[in-house]
């Protein structure tokens, strides 16, 4: 199929590449004025009509599966479609390049950015694996960096649930030579160790330009179950051994790997890890290398790695924002309690409600009279704020910005702080706001004396849209001070988000 439209909506544009599995297309979702990615799923030849049933079926129910993950490192699945006897897999459209891409290109990645990136692939893998589901092909080619700093575990179309058979039938091995795990190879059906062997190797990769096991199909899978697990070079190396080891049983529990990684990410060393222990934290060096000459040469295409729960980030400077925020965070942690102590001015400051709705995650600080509040914002085709690329933060941002400029009067209330009934409130003229975020705009809201009770600031920090309100009844603060509050409020989030981790 050249190009054509699926269930009436999908409009396929033009191929985006292929590989054993099936086809991946540039799409239009006509519905939702949106591009997507279609992946067309191919069936082996030879297979018997109820052959082919079945595997479309069990496709869809891995589908469905699938789309139950929500996780920033994941990529999002939007629809499945079957028609002409297969399935088609409509998922997000990422911009960017695989790891294996970026490797071929630029060479070899530096110990601390590979760490940073495993992080990433193997905390989204954690969370497919909590609800049951293998991923199955983990390699260079399925793990995505995309031009906003995320990073992806693509392709799980051939992911596989806990319970059901292997398509190993008719002779079919999933996965690809030289990253599948040796237990796999043997004919069993694996579980989440065999994801982390992949994972190794696929940083082996990254780490040292080359596969672990090279050759052709047969070699590699002869290495694979025969051979001696590779060591790379450098504080990484005993680390892919250990995720390496043939036996499943051998390798170290995910999650402590994951905290190695993140050592390795800081500019520490990890060690061999004993099996199902965590490992010993280093200590933790904040150094600059060669990891920021290779991340300058490849800036035009991978502009960041960030996204751990450590918020490992890459920065050009100690201070600067990080290019992207992937991992959600607590809103009630971006205002410190000696901050919002100051802001209320009270000794015995309130701690933070956390709430939520369509728009975002927020939290607020409300006693009698005087409240602050946080909201990081999201757009509507978005599951959360830190799924949003700097490119949909910067439309949300303007967006945001035209949406308060048409409304000179609003109906306003805080019933936490005792405005229980709606009000009118005037609004102040749109301005710019300068000393926080990458951009900002604020305005305020006057009560019937004319008189400023509330500040708001919008602030734009990467791939974040950050909403701060300050309210003050008292007849004591004066306008100006009510914007300073805010001003104060909206800098201390910025500041945490900066530091985080």
């Amino acid at each position: 199929m050249s190009s054509g439209s699926l269930a009436g909506r999908y409009a396929l544009l033009r191929p985006l590449g292929a590989g054993g599995m099936g086809k991946v297309w540039l799409a239009r979702d006509e519905m939702l004025d949106r591009e997507v990615a279609v992946k067309e799923l191919t069936l082996p030849e030879g297979m018997s009509p109820k052959e082919r049933a079945a595997s479309v079926k069990r496709a869809v129910r891995e589908a469905q599966a699938t789309a139950r993950l929500r996780h920033p490192g994941i990529v999002a699945l939007h629809d499945v479609v079957v028609e002409q006897d297969r399935p088609w897999l409509v998922m997000e459209l990422l911009r960017g390049r695989t790891l294996g891409d970026t490797v071929r290109e630029f060479g070899p990645m530096p110990a601390d950015y590979a760490a940073r990136v495993g992080a990433d692939v193997l905390e989204a893998l954690m969370v497919a694996h909590a609800q049951g589901l293998q991923h199955r092909d983990v390699k260079p080619g399925n793990v995505f960096l995309t031009e906003s700093g995320r990073v992806v575990l693509t392709d799980f179309g051939i992911a596989r649930q806990e319970g059901q058979a292997t398509l190993t039938e008719q002779g079919l091995m999933i996965g690809s030579p030289g990253f599948i795990a040796p237990e796999r190879l043997a004919g069993e059906p694996g579980g989440p160790a065999s994801d982390l062997w992949s994972l190794g190797a696929t940083l082996y990769v990254a780490l040292t330009g080359t596969p672990a096991y090279e050759g052709s199909a047969a070699q590699r899978v002869r290495a694979t179950m025969t051979g001696p697990v590779p060591v790379a070079q450098g504080p990484l190396g005993p680390l892919l051994a250990a995720m390496m080891a043939h036996h499943p049983g051998a390798r170290p529990d995910p999650g402590a790997v994951v905290q190695a990684l993140r050592q390795v990410a800081a500019g520490g060393t990890a060690s061999p890890l004993p099996v199902n222990q965590v490992a010993t934290v280093p200590r933790q060096v904040r150094r600059r290398g060669p990891a920021a000459l290779w991340i300058a040469a490849a800036a035009a295409v991978v502009l960041g790695a960030g996204g751990t729960t450590a918020f490992l980030l890459l920065r050009d400077r100690p201070d600067a924002a990080p290019t992207a925020y992937t991992v959600p965070r607590d809103v009630c942690t971006l205002i410190s309690s000696q901050e919002v102590g100051r802001l209320l001015h009270t000794q015995d400051p309130p701690k933070g409600r956390p709430s939520a709705d369509q728009v975002g995650p927020k939290c607020g600080w409300p006693v009698a009279g005087t409240g602050v509040g946080v909201q990081v914002q999201k757009d509507s085709d978005t599951v959360d704020p830190w799924s949003m690329t700097t490119a949909s933060a910067r439309a949300l941002f303007q967006s945001q910005r035209r949406y308060w400029g048409r409304y000179d009067s609003l109906d306003w209330t805080w019933p936490e702080i005792g405005v229980k009934k709606s009000q009118k409130a005037e609004r102040t003229p749109l301005h710019q706001v300068t000393g926080v975020g990458e951009e900002a705009f604020g305005y305020e809201l006057k009560g019937p004396t004319g008189r400023v009770h509330s500040a708001h600031v919008f602030y734009r920090l990467a791939n974040l849209v950050v909403e701060v309100e300050y309210t003050a009844l008292g007849a004591s603060p004066t306008d100006e001070e009510i914007r300073q509050a805010a001003l104060r409020a909206a800098q201390a989030s910025e500041q945490a988000l900066r530091h985080a981790g």
